[in-house]
């Protein structure tokens, strides 16, 4: 069983599967050079990146992760400010301090090897790294899966690198399964109940108001709320303007208007707000990806302001249905980009938030399956094919579509009785068939779609 804090893993942008994965596989395959002893002996590292790694990784900041992880630092503790100071020092003395503690000579164009062109059979988002001594022999390698959402798998092992789990009270592996347990319940209780196998209910609920206080520090950074850096263009070379902080001014001017509108605009900002920070490297929460990180907040932050008598338990309760619904996929599925298209990241994203809303509006356990089905049968077939191989067009606009998605799939599932023909376990087993059929031209490796057809703007 997976747990909420797997599916909900605050890191850094631009991508889950492409900076945070490979900075996690870095980070591991390092604390192996300690723990073998090695780290004496280590004059150099050289790292390859095969298929989706490979083709986008350099919009994705693939190379910074890797050397990030290499060094020491951690997706959810590496300090977003100090990134370019302490790369710009590696570049400017050639050296990269593993783990803090060796210091080896390094060049980043030489090694980091991106092969776009190649791709591993077990996965597109694939890396090697070697480890080797002064007179050229190998210490060791390793091969890693950056398989989405920030989860790591290493060859030959069984699956995520993470720690064992105590068995849970109500184990669930499809979503008939999830229903015929939580009939008495709610989803959300449920899946406390399996939280507190393996801690304390106190933390658990800490955890995910934490989880809920960093959504709500990106989106203020996002919105321009004393973050200046909000005022300067995304990386890269599209140099694309943020917009949510325009429309957040605008909307605050506008209070008290009668558009009746207004609530899709503050969606809008919502979504826009993470997604942009994330384009740019920021603090965001993978929910259950960064392609996707905005979609989760924004429809949290319209229940916060728009749901009348909208409570913490709430948010605790939204965040529990949720990830319930992102382990179905993650289980019988992907969230990955690169393995399924957008489907399977802005699609799984909505069906969460579809399900999470229509549970905190009072939505019984077949009326919150409604809503996630809607959520996902509406995305099928949705590609990931980002221009410049970054998480800027169309991720960031994607995202508020999937927010305002979410909503629309969760109001449709509340004014029905929770009965319906396309089962979520359904349109899961779908949305893998769709994307086992998908060229990978489309699984985000930036070879057709828009990535093609939108040069400059």
């Amino acid at each position: 069983m997976l747990s909420v804090f797997d599916i909900f893993k605050i890191g850094i942008g631009p991508s889950s599967s492409h900076t945070v994965g490979p900075m996690r596989a870095a980070l591991l395959f390092a604390r192996g050079l300690q723990a073998a002893g090695l780290l004496n002996t280590l004059a150099r590292l050289q790292v390859d990146l095969y298929g989706s790694l490979g083709a986008t990784g350099r919009g994705h900041d693939t190379d910074i992760g890797v050397m990030l992880g290499l060094m020491g630092e951690a997706p959810d503790t590496v300090e977003p400010q100090q990134v370019a100071p302490r790369l710009a020092a590696v570049r400017r003395d050639g050296l990269l301090p593993v783990l803090g503690l060796r210091p080896i000579r390094f060049d980043a164009l030489q090694d980091i090897v991106f092969l776009g062109e190649r791709s591993l059979p077990e996965h597109p988002n694939a890396l090697r790294l070697a480890a080797f001594d002064a007179q050229g022999g190998l210490l060791r390698e390793a091969h890693y899966f950056s398989v989405g959402g920030g989860f790591v798998v290493e060859a030959g092992a069984d699956g995520p690198a993470a720690d064992v789990l105590a068995p849970v009270p109500h184990p669930f592996a499809s979503a008939e399964q999830l229903l015929g347990q939580a009939r008495p319940q709610s989803i959300a209780a449920l899946v406390m109940a399996n939280e507190c196998a393996w801690r304390p209910e106190a933390e658990v609920r800490q955890g995910l108001l934490h989880i809920w206080r960093v959504m709500q520090d990106c989106v203020a950074r996002g919105l321009g709320v004393g973050h200046e850096a909000a005022g300067q263009p995304l990386p890269g070379p599209l140099r694309l303007r943020r917009r949510a902080p325009a429309l957040y001014r605008r909307l605050m001017q506008e209070q008290g208007d009668q558009d009746p509108l207004a609530a899709i605009d503050w969606v809008n900002a919502f979504a826009m707000a993470v997604n942009e920070e994330n384009a740019a490297g920021g603090r965001v929460v993978t929910a259950p990806t960064n392609g996707a990180a905005g979609i989760v907040p924004a429809v949290l932050h319209y229940y916060w302001r728009f749901v009348p008598r909208a409570t913490e338990q709430g948010v605790i309760d939204f965040l529990l249905t949720a990830a319930a619904i992102g382990m179905l996929y993650k289980t019988n599925a992907s969230i990955s980009g690169a393995e399924v298209g957008c489907q399977g990241e802005v699609g799984v994203a909505c069906s969460m938030a579809a399900g999470a809303l229509a549970a905190v509006q009072g939505g019984t356990p077949q009326q919150v399956e409604n809503a996630a089905e809607i959520g996902m049968e509406h995305n099928l077939g949705l590609t990931c094919d980002p221009v410049g191989g970054r998480v800027q067009i169309p991720c960031v606009e994607r995202n508020a579509m999937g927010a305002v998605k979410a909503i629309n799939a969760a109001r449709m599932a509340l004014c029905g009785d929770g009965q319906h023909c396309v089962s979520l376990d359904t349109v899961i087993r779908t949305m893998k068939q769709t994307g086992e059929d998908m060229k990978s031209t489309y699984k985000e490796t930036s070879l057709g779609g828009l990535a093609v057809n939108v040069v400059e703007c």
